[in-house]
């Protein structure tokens, strides 16, 4: 088969990325001709024979919706030159202009614009808006509802398109997809790079000797949900928070300062060694507003920690009542620190968990969710 696959990047360092090189590689395994059309790609799949990478660059734009409008308008004119030399296509969203048989869903923009505009009502009586954000709010509600359209036509040309979750699923069954077009295929992970064990807290000034939880994310942005968790913090005063993201434009230090929290929340920055930090934290807390999977979940599964999420968050599928709590509304504040309460109390639960949140993330490997990938394209072919 000859494969096309038409994504920003196809790298080991982030979701999408680690999802299509995966995916290339077991279609390499299998004898398979690849086709990427990326801006970025990983040095071992260049110098693979069976690989063609057509490079598309957009460096230059100042936003990401320009880079975007160029990425599919010169991918586009590329596959309307060459579509007879492809078998398949694998899309990404509304990445491209030109049909793929295969579109892989990692996020549904019309949803999160649905769930936007309903928090914009609720709240509009109670919040003046700051003049400041005027212009940067309107250019993300008009990037979203942009990718919204696109992303609507790109699934209606598709054959198949594949959810990264079952929430995603039920997203895209909202926006007209049919049933028996959708097919879910769960994102997976790295066994060997998340592994149980234990590091010291010493090489993040981190404080030893108390119950210690791990948020990891973008906390720029209100999606992730920090505020609902320093919030719940409050109410459980030995539970220290260690926190990994960028904090350069970030709300949530004053927060956490407001609420006399500076001492036992830990902002740690941008992080490239979560694999090492997971291993220091007693469980993960991640009740993302929305989150179409969420690689960190299943990442701290995968550790041995368990998790406390919210229903919205994709992966919350996967955490079963053995390997961590769920709970059903993100904004519940007195929900969340239950949870933060019983797993802070419970040393031995909290080992039980983390025991079966590993077996349950043994069973999703990057390399078995890649399988499930090829085995669709060769079902597709035949």
């Amino acid at each position: 088969m000859k494969l096309c696959i038409v994504t920003h990047s196809v790298v080991k360092g982030d979701g999408q990325g680690r999802v299509n090189y995966e995916v290339t590689q077991e279609a390499l395994a299998r004898g398979h001709q690849v086709t990427l059309l990326a801006s970025r790609v990983a040095p071992e799949l260049q110098d693979n024979n069976l690989v063609n990478w057509i490079p598309i660059s957009v460096k230059g734009l100042p936003t990401e919706l320009f880079r975007n409008l160029l990425f599919a308008w010169r991918s586009s004119n590329w596959l309307q030159k060459h579509r007879s030399e492809i078998d398949l296509v694998k899309a990404n969203g509304a990445i491209t202009w030109a049909k793929g048989e295969v579109n892989a869903v990692h996020f549904v923009h019309s949803s999160w614009l649905k769930f936007t505009t309903q928090k914009t009502e609720d709240s509009s009586n109670n919040q003046r808006v700051n003049p400041r954000k005027i212009f940067y709010n309107f250019y993300q509600w008009f990037y979203t509802a942009l990718n919204s359209n696109w992303e609507k036509k790109a699934f209606q040309e598709a054959q198949k398109v594949v959810a990264v979750s079952n929430k995603v699923g039920e997203d895209l069954l909202e926006i007209g997809v049919l049933p028996e077009s959708i097919r879910v295929i769960a994102n997976g992970v790295d066994l060997q790079e998340f592994t149980p064990g234990n590091c010291d807290r010493q090489k993040w000034n981190l404080p030893q000797e108390v119950p210690l939880a791990l948020f990891a994310g973008d906390i720029r942005i209100k999606r992730k949900n920090l505020d609902t968790v320093l919030r719940a913090l409050v109410k459980v005063p030995e539970l220290h928070l260690a926190v990994a993201g960028v904090t350069e434009g970030s709300p949530y230090l004053d927060l956490a300062a407001s609420l006399n929290l500076s001492q036992r929340v830990h902002f740690l920055g941008y992080r490239s060694d979560v694999p090492q930090l997971m291993k220091t934290a007693d469980f993960l807390v991640f009740p993302s507003r929305y989150e179409p999977f969420g690689l960190v979940v299943i990442e701290a599964m995968a550790t041995g920690i368990p998790v406390i999420t919210a229903s919205s968050t994709g992966a919350a599928d996967l955490v079963k009542p053995e390997a961590g709590i769920v709970i059903s509304d993100a904004e519940d504040v007195e929900a969340l620190t239950e949870a933060l309460q019983m797993l802070t109390s419970n040393p031995e639960l909290r080992n039980k968990m983390g025991q079966a949140a590993r077996t349950i993330a043994e069973q999703h490997s990057w390399k078995l969710m890649a399988q499930h990938y090829v085995d669709l394209f060769e079902e597709m072919e035949h």
